[in-house]
């Protein structure tokens, strides 16, 4: 433990040594500067950790020359306390010595599609993309629509969001995989409980800086939007469809009403999906036998059940229920996320494993 907060201590101080050398490279001082706040909790509480055990050095020394009874009734409450405060010093440093998620700070580009269930499952997409979006309103973030395709009676086939606000990814996260609803649909005549099923990828916003894609590696297609008829025709060809050659993904955009605007949105889910693939391929070469299931991103995964007949949503991953479905389809989706990157964290501080303990 100490010889991992030297490293932080000295870098820390030498950020400091840095900002005041600077002059008037401002973007130097500024990368310097977001470097500098993301390491001061830890070096504050490397600090306070250093003195604790400073303190807790003395006590015991007192502890062992000391002969008078009452200063050493004094110097073993020391002990005890500076014991617990040094216990839980220690796992609020584990705690942020976690490796951060570069892409926790990023929006997010949401993808939802219908599964299984016709109508229904297109309906229950939309409800989720609702909930999405409402949750997003109490997070101050803003919502864009990017690509939908809808089925005409309020139900989506697959529509593609942007999310743009402050820890969009790190919160979001946590909502890939399958959504499961189990609830008479509206299409139903004989008042029979269907269960259909709707898929969520979250993707962070990709710049192109952090991934290249060569233009030899895309075809361009251009092609006239659909639309309602009358005025919603567009007489141009604005749509476009964009597709990676080496993986033959295929990414459309027509919502937009110029051409490069719907180049730039394809792009930016290409870029997000494709940046999506690599950050699997890094994740599988990491994995080991003990697995974390929490935040794994796999669209394969039941994640959720909203059951609607019993106003229960239950999360499979840690096996919380609760039986606020209508407040959760309003966006109250806190308690979840909260419960979930609480057990993430729990599961990435295990696999520090014991070699970070303190001799």
């Amino acid at each position: 433990m100490l010889e991992k907060i030297t490293g932080i201590e000295e870098r820390y101080e030498e950020i400091n040594r840095l900002l005041a050398e600077v002059g008037d490279d401002y973007q130097r001082a500024a990368e310097l500067n977001k470097e500098r706040i993301d390491l001061e909790p830890l070096y504050d509480k490397a600090r306070e950790y250093r003195q604790s055990l400073k303190r807790l050095e003395d006590a015991r020394s007192m502890l062992e020359s000391e002969e008078d009874v009452e200063m050493r009734t004094l110097a073993e409450a020391e002990v005890a306390e500076l014991e617990a405060r040094i216990a839980k010093l220690e796992k609020g440093i584990k705690a942020l010595l976690v490796p951060k998620d570069p892409r926790d700070d990023k929006n997010v580009i949401m993808e939802i599609r219908a599964g299984t269930g016709g109508d229904e499952a297109a309906i229950f997409a939309a409800d989720l993309y609702r909930m999405y979006t409402r949750y997003g309103e109490r997070q101050g973030w803003k919502v864009e629509v990017m690509s939908q395709s809808d089925i005409g009676i309020g139900g989506f086939k697959e529509i593609i969001f942007l999310v743009k606000g402050k820890g969009a990814y790190s919160k979001l996260k946590y909502e890939s995989g399958v959504h499961r609803v189990q609830r008479v649909p509206v299409t139903e005549a004989q008042g029979r409980i269907h269960t259909s099923t709707a898929t969520v990828a979250v993707l962070a916003e990709v710049e192109e800086v952090d991934i290249q894609i060569p233009e030899s590696d895309l075809r361009v297609d251009v092609f006239r939007s659909s639309g309602a008829g009358g005025q919603n025709v567009q007489k141009n060809a604005t749509a476009i469809r964009i597709t990676h050659l080496p993986s033959g993904m295929v990414v459309a955009c027509q919502d937009e009403r110029s051409q490069l605007q719907n180049r730039l949105r394809a792009m930016s889910i290409l870029r997000a999906r494709i940046y999506e693939i690599e950050e699997e391929k890094r994740r599988a070469e990491r994995v080991e036998a003990r697995r974390s299931q929490v935040g794994s991103g796999e669209r394969s995964e039941k994640i959720r059940t909203y059951n609607y007949p019993q106003s229960r949503i239950t999360d499979h991953r840690i096996g919380l229920s609760m039986h606020n479905l209508a407040s959760v389809m309003e966006g109250n989706i806190d308690e979840f996320i909260e419960e979930l990157a609480t057990s993430d964290e729990a599961e990435r501080l295990a696999s520090l494993g014991e070699d970070d303990d303190v001799e």
